[in-house]
């Protein structure tokens, strides 16, 4: 077996079980919140331990995509497995919700598991066929979110979560434990560049496509992370019984994961012929329509049939903005490419929930859908609108 299709497949598995153990805990949050006794301002506190994380992770990640570029990718994954392992574990033993946040914030800090994945898997695949490791590294990750709720959930539900969050921590580490033994990172060079973050920053300015990746990196994860802090309370309030929230909860939350399993490898190999732009207009737009369904229904069947048309749609979307990240920078600077999107990635998380979370507190919970919606369909307009004026430029150069 070649190289990178046992990276690959040793990487799937290691962030299925990583995806996983995140979805095991997570999403509950929230629940979780209400057995720490916070019964006032939860959606706030939940907005505010969803964005805490990411806010951490914004800060961190540019450095750690310069380390990855000095020493490997592999390396990265490994440190960041044993810190999820760590934080997990000790989330167990939480007693209130500040030591929480101090977790949260140190899980953003030191972690970037599947991040570093993806960017190990970006430079050791052969070009042709980078659009479909991403998108079966986008499957594993999807697959982790089926399983992982659903396993959070049944096991909240039967020994709470404060099991759930031990279980977590013993799969990521099995995860970390196949890497280091699996993995092997051939296509690496470690960089010489003595530089800063600042400097990396000045490059990705001048790389006008990093860029667009970049913002429509912060757009789309700040538009699905808005509906995050409020899930499992709107879902209790579409008719589940609460005292099974947490396993309703985790059927609702796998079912785009369950679309994006069957359908992202698809979405890959598409992209390898027709281009990363086309894939992503054609994710953005469908998301942004599928949001905007979830407003009609009010009943707990309708709301997760729109859920899966939604993801059906939306997990072209992250892939091909990895694949775009991949296709718009050279090697050497490929590891702090994929820190920075990680970055932009964290700045959309953080304020997604941050957003969510205030606007779910003051208004119903369909306004914050609304508003999601609407973030995607902005996301759409800004590549429809890039890709026409590529084309004209291309059109005009051909006349010329």
């Amino acid at each position: 077996m070649a190289t990178w299709k046992r990276n690959l497949l040793v990487l799937w598995i290691g962030v299925f079980f990583t995806a996983a153990s995140f979805f095991m805990v997570i999403p509950f949050l929230p629940i979780f919140l209400l057995e720490l006794n916070v019964h006032e301002h939860t959606e706030m506190w939940s907005g505010l331990l969803f964005s805490a994380a990411f806010f951490a992770g914004a800060i961190s990640a540019p450095f750690w995509g310069r380390v990855a570029d000095k020493y490997g990718r592999k390396p990265m994954i490994i440190r960041a497995g044993f810190v999820l392992f760590v934080i997990y574990t000790l989330a167990a033993f939480v007693t209130n919700p500040y030591q929480l946040l101090v977790l949260r914030i140190m899980q953003g800090l030191l972690s970037g598991f599947i991040p570093g994945a993806i960017a190990l898997v970006g430079t050791n695949t052969p070009s042709e066929r980078t659009g479909y490791a991403l998108s079966m590294i986008s499957t594993a990750s999807a697959t982790g979110g089926i399983v992982g709720p659903l396993l959070g959930g049944f096991i909240a539900d039967l020994a709470g979560n404060r099991m759930a969050f031990a279980s977590a921590g013993f799969i990521v580490l099995l995860s970390t434990m196949l890497i280091i033994f699996f993995v092997k990172e051939e296509n690496f060079t470690p960089s010489k560049e003595k530089g800063s973050v600042m400097n990396d920053l000045r490059i990705a300015f001048a790389n006008r496509i990093l860029m667009l990746v970049l913002l429509l990196t912060v757009v789309s994860m700040c538009s699905i992370m808005t509906i995050e802090p409020i899930l499992p309370l709107y879902i209790v309030e579409l008719g589940g019984s609460s005292d099974k929230t947490s396993l309703l909860a985790g059927i609702v939350f796998s079912l785009p994961g369950i679309a994006s399993v069957i359908i992202a490898p698809y979405w890959g190999r598409l992209a390898d012929r027709v281009g990363f732009n086309r894939i992503l207009f054609i994710g953005l737009l469908g998301g942004s329509l599928g949001t905007f369904a979830q407003i009609i229904f009010t009943n707990i069947w309708g709301f997760s049939i729109t859920r899966f048309i939604f993801g059906l749609f939306f997990c072209a979307v992250f892939p091909a903005l990895n694949g775009l990240v991949v296709k718009s920078t050279s090697e050497d600077f490929r590891g702090r490419a994929f820190g920075l999107n990680q970055t932009a990635n964290q700045i959309g998380g953080m304020l997604g929930p941050m957003m969510g979370g205030f606007i779910g507190g003051i208004f119903p919970a369909q306004a914050v859908f609304a508003m999601t919606g609407l973030l995607l369909l902005v996301a759409t307009g800004i590549i429809f609108f890039k890709s026409k004026r590529s084309k004209s430029k291309i059109q005009k150069k051909s006349i010329a």
